[in-house]
């Protein structure tokens, strides 16, 4: 039965599901799966297909696998397992415990099913439709032939079922070195389809893989192992990425060719993620990682989920953002702008409000009762109305931000300024009476002010207005904070882009990242916890990150209060003159 949700996403794909599920196809069953290679750390382009595939399964009662696709042991480790299944169960949230398909608290591994797909090889072999190759990797290319010119048959392709069985049982057992045969499917050389001209389905690698360990010295290529897996665990819908369209006859010749006694899976497509200013190639970013351009795949300048979620992005904005964007057959590519609004409508909704000044610019309230300390109470989120109130400490000496002071103000600048008052935020009026400067630069490092002790809360009794609010901390209890304001890391909307021989890096934004390290803020953070989210009233979102240190917290600047993507769209829509 399916689950009933409100705002249901409809899309091509749910359809389909939805028409197999009425008509009984399957059962009735809905199991998808979402099978990454463990050779890097998931991305936002990942983060696509696991709220499709997640999302389908939850909406139908059903079940999505996580199968680590570990066909190729070179390039996969352990620390990639660990890493996709983490970001997997914190994506998809409280859908885990509904449709998470695990074994044994483990994910399933295509490496699990390595001894039946040497059997199907074999049943291959046995067929007539698999022979073991012995040319080279650069002759097997050169025989595939071009999408307008047939290919050649390997000379090795009529060899008999007899030969082709022991030359591959030799393989198996370890007797030739990488790289001497392959096992290949016999198909048709001519095909308009590359794909089909007798693809590799097996070849050398006498490496140790990260859970197999030494069992074997020969591993199934991505095309042959991903149908097949798929079939073994009853997968109902195989939903790829568009670029594996060319790939699916070839997923429906394996399945069809081995006369399988139960129902089969089938495969669908649809167009994967591209979005500004963003590399969804995995090597690329290991590369940004292995250079240190970036201190990890958990930077949170990368788009990886691990990296989003340690810049303070919730994971329900991730999904909102997937939900946001579709589903469709047409590559297009997304503005960076629409994801950060979707994580800056959610914290919105759900982060404390803070006061925290990154530049800080001491006040001195000349008027203020000497030795005097008060709490002042302070809304935590006017969102959430349940999120209460906290009280933050008020006294002669300040600190405001730098910019909201201006000596001579141009026009349109309503902050403070000599002889002019503005409201502090939860507290008093206050006015400029006169500014110090240092001596050696003449920059302004104080401003002496009178505040007027009847406008507590902001309002003044007599009805007066002012035309800005600043925010401030008190300086004798403000605590001293880090703060990482990430920008993003790339300075040209497409970095995939590169020419032939160029470096990606290039492009690398090198103010992608700025620390300030003497931030002022209100004492209410110091016990904040790593990961925790909030809004620093006036600057932006910040979020706790990992390596803050006992006695000092560090935040990650989450993403600003100025939507861009408001911008864009207003740009967009407006007539040129």
């Amino acid at each position: 039965m399916e689950v009933p949700l409100e705002n249901k996403p409809l899309d091509f794909i749910r359809e389909i599901v939805a028409e197999d599920v009425k008509s009984g196809k399957h059962q009735g069953r809905v199991l998808t799966r979402f099978p990454p290679e463990p050779n890097g750390y998931l991305h936002i382009g990942h983060a696509k297909s696991i709220c499709l595939n997640f999302g389908i399964a939850r909406e139908y009662n059903g079940v999505c696998n996580l199968r680590m696709d570990d066909t190729n042991p070179a390039k996969e480790d352990v620390e990639y397992v660990d890493s996709i299944t983490e970001d997997v169960k914190w994506l998809i949230g409280g859908w885990a415990d509904h449709c998470l398909g695990m074994k044994e608290g483990a994910p399933f591994f295509a490496s699990d099913y390595f001894g039946a797909i040497y059997a199907f090889a074999v049943t291959l072999i046995k067929k007539g439709k698999a022979y073991v190759c012995d040319l080279s990797p650069e002759d097997t290319e050169k025989f595939r032939g071009a999408p307008d010119k047939p290919g050649q048959d390997s000379p090795f392709r009529n060899r008999s079922i007899e030969e082709n069985l022991k030359l591959f049982e030799q393989m198996e057992a370890g007797a030739f070195p990488d790289g001497a045969r392959i096992l290949r499917a016999r198909i048709d050389m001519s095909s308009p389809n590359m794909w089909l001209r007798d693809p590799i389905l097996y070849r050398i690698r006498h490496v140790d893989h990260h859970h197999t360990g030494n069992a074997w010295c020969i591993y199934p290529m991505y095309d042959f192992a991903h149908g097949l897996s798929d079939y073994l665990e009853g997968i109902t819908h195989s939903i790829c990425t568009l670029e594996f369209e060319v790939h699916r006859p070839l997923y429906d010749w394996i399945l069809g060719e081995l006369d399988l006694p139960n129902a089969l899976p089938h495969q669908y497509e649809f167009a994967r993620l591209n979005m500004t200013y963003t590399l969804m190639s995995k090597r690329k970013l290991l590369d940004l990682v292995e250079t240190r351009a970036v201190v990890g795949w958990d930077d949170p300048r990368m788009p990886t989920v691990s990296g989003m979620r340690r810049r303070g992005y919730p994971a329900g904005a991730i999904r909102e953002f997937c939900k946001r964007i579709g589903v469709g057959k047409v590559e297009n590519v997304i503005d960076l702008a629409l994801l950060e609004f979707c994580v800056r409508e959610m914290l919105n909704k759900i982060a404390p409000r803070v006061m925290a000044v990154i530049k800080p610019l001491k006040v001195v309230i000349e008027n203020y009762p000497e030795g005097q300390c008060e709490e002042l109470d302070a809304v935590n989120n006017p969102e959430d109305p349940s999120a209460g109130t906290r009280r933050i400490p008020f006294g002669k000496v300040l600190y405001v931000e730098q910019d909201d002071f201006r000596e001579i103000p141009s026009k349109d600048f309503f902050r403070l300024t000599p002889g002019r008052e503005v409201r502090l935020r939860y507290a008093y009026f206050i006015k400029c009476e006169s500014v110090i400067k240092d001596p050696v630069t003449g920059e302004v490092v104080e401003l002496r002010c009178t505040y007027d002790s009847t406008t507590k809360g902001g309002n003044a009794p007599d009805g007066r207005k002012v035309k800005a609010t600043i925010h401030w901390v008190s300086a004798e209890k403000a605590k001293e904070v880090t703060v990482r304001l990430y920008n993003k890391l790339f300075t040209t909307e497409d970095p995939q882009a590169v020419a032939e021989g160029e470096d990606h890096k290039k492009n690398l934004d090198p103010q992608s990242l700025v620390e300030i390290t003497n931030v002022k803020a209100e004492p209410s953070l110091e016990n904040a916890s790593v990961g925790a989210v909030y809004q620093f009233e006036r600057l932006g979102y910040f979020c706790v990150d990992k390596d803050s240190a006992t006695g000092r917290k560090i935040f990650n600047r989450t993403v600003t209060l100025k939507d861009e993507l408001a911008k864009i769209e207003k740009r967009a829509n407006t007539p040129r003159k």
